[in-house]
């Protein structure tokens, strides 16, 4: 069984993502389970010494005045989780609750937090183990990070709560009896340390990342597959053009596009059919690449979270200082997973705006909406319809989270980022926006067809026979949301850009 080491420091991206939806199971490092075992050795030492340190000796949020006796700190933390367990909504998938579990296991391994290694073991044996607790999408404030739905995670940890395992839904207790594995009894700070973090957020958000990075790829291949069916001008693209506005992510669509169209019959060069061609065609690498750089700005914030310590109070070993600090907030990625959702609806944008191209005969000189027989026929008619209908969802889900907040505990906590629901807007634009882009293959390969299909380019014709294998060319009409799922599976399994790429050198 593949394994990947976790430190608390070092977890990357692919890392996570191999975790997650691929089953790789999770191994705590050596060094980082001493720093949790001293960590934790300060924690009894407040307690026994009944130090008034928040979330340890005293009660949370508003109640941070309140002293906790030493007595009474077991209570204190179950009585947590219970009462913290608020969301609400359907279930979260079950890469995105094995993306928070890992992450929560990685933050508490950094060795700030107070856990008892026992505890951090439970969770990372629950995540080996496929227990995957039944979180609700719903209920967070991105701040004191994301409480209520890391609540409904812990619930199971202490034999309460619903869990999933091995594709059946059962009671918290049951699932850890099957699994063979114990059921704890919490004690001093560790309920805040399990629930008082960004890691719900980063979740989704990492996921999202990943998934739109690959997309964005994607989206240079249906692009340059209308482009063919546009008879596009290619001169736009030239290295020239770019390298005197040198944006990484626009030099690197503008790369993609003349790699994939290399010795294509079906493009043209200006002035052969016409100067130059619309912005949805010559604007793709500007376009799509602002979206790309926007990925890797996000990329970098997730990179730095996935490794950080955000609960509250941290306990700092060296110097046995227990600080209570702000970095639960989750103003960065709140910022971050806004930007990741609006660099996302910018490729659906765009990718509609090429699709009314496709099926308009008055920009396309193409039969129109991609029938030979229309009028009996409506052909391509209300691909174009959907597509719309779901560049117009995301503008509304592109509205940013992050500039609301609404107080809670009693103005204690008086400024939240929100950030989770940034995260999930983000997510719903990616499946969005992963339908229009199919969309987009489905009418760019049909329009290819209707022109007279001449020699594709290097990378396009391996693209439009995956396509083609999957589905035929409408002769007449037939149910067409089952030829846009197939479509999206190609690009959902990756299988479009594995084969494209295993053929090509890796897009950019």
């Amino acid at each position: 069984m593949n394994k990947v080491l976790i430190d608390g420091n070092s977890l990357s991206l692919e890392e996570f993502i191999n975790i997650v939806r691929f089953g790789y199971e999770v191994e705590m490092a050596k060094g980082a389970m001493e720093k949790v075992e001293r960590s934790r050795e300060l924690v009894d030492e407040f307690v026994e010494e009944e130090k008034v340190v928040y979330g340890i000796t005293t009660g949370f949020g508003k109640f941070s005045d309140v002293s906790i006796s030493k007595e009474e700190t077991k209570d204190l933390q179950r009585n947590l989780i219970m009462s913290h367990a608020c969301g609400v909504g359907r279930p979260l998938d079950e890469e995105i609750v094995r993306g928070i579990m890992l992450l929560r296991a990685n933050a508490l391994a950094k060795g700030y937090s107070g856990i008892r290694l026992s505890t951090l073991k439970t969770l990372i044996e629950m995540l080996n183990k496929r227990v995957h607790p039944v979180v609700p999408e719903k209920g967070s404030l991105g701040s004191s990070g994301d409480l209520a739905p890391l609540a409904h995670m812990v619930l199971v940890m202490i034999g309460e709560g619903e869990a999933n395992y091995n594709g059946e839904l059962m009671s918290g207790k049951q699932a850890m009896e099957r699994a063979g594995i114990s059921i704890i009894e919490l004690t001093s700070k560790e309920g805040l340390a399990l629930i008082n973090g960004t890691q719900v957020m980063t979740a989704i958000g990492a996921l999202t990342t990943y998934d739109s990075i690959c997309l964005s790829r994607v989206a240079d291949i249906a692009a340059s597959l209308t482009i063919e069916a546009l008879n596009g001008v290619v001169d736009a693209f030239d290295e020239k053009v770019h390298k005197v506005r040198p944006h990484q992510g626009q030099m690197n669509s503008a790369k993609n596009l003349l790699k994939l169209l290399q010795n294509s019959k079906m493009t043209t060069k200006q002035g052969e059919m016409r100067v130059q061609d619309a912005y949805s065609l010559r604007c793709i690498p500007q376009i799509h690449g602002a979206s790309k750089d926007a990925f890797q700005y996000v990329l970098e914030k997730v990179n730095i979270e996935i490794n950080s310590a955000t609960d509250n109070p941290l306990i700092f070993l060296d110097s046995k200082d227990v600080i209570s600090g702000g970095n639960f907030h989750g103003q960065p990625m709140a910022l971050s997973f806004d930007f990741l959702g609006i660099a996302l609806s910018e490729l659906a944008n765009l990718s509609e705006r090429r699709i009314e191209r496709l099926v308009n005969p008055a920009l396309s000189e193409l039969p129109a909406f991609l029938t030979k027989k229309g009028g009996l026929n409506s052909g391509f008619m209300i691909v174009q319809y959907s597509a719309a209908s779901l560049v117009s969802e995301n503008k509304v889900l592109a509205h940013p989270a992050s500039v609301d907040s609404i107080p809670s505990s009693a103005n204690q906590e008086d400024h939240v980022s929100m950030g989770t629901i940034a995260a999930r807007k983000a997510r719903e634009i990616l499946q969005n926006t992963r339908k229009v882009i199919a969309m987009e293959l489905f009418a760019a390969c049909q329009a290819i067809d209707l022109r007279g299909k001449k020699k594709l380019g290097k990378g396009t014709e391996i693209a439009y026979n995956i396509v083609r294998k999957h589905v035929s060319t409408v002769e007449d009409d037939k149910i067409m949301y089952k030829e846009i799922d197939k479509c999206e599976e190609i690009i959902k399994s990756n299988q479009l850009l594995v084969s494209v790429e295993n053929n090509l050198n890796k897009l950019l």
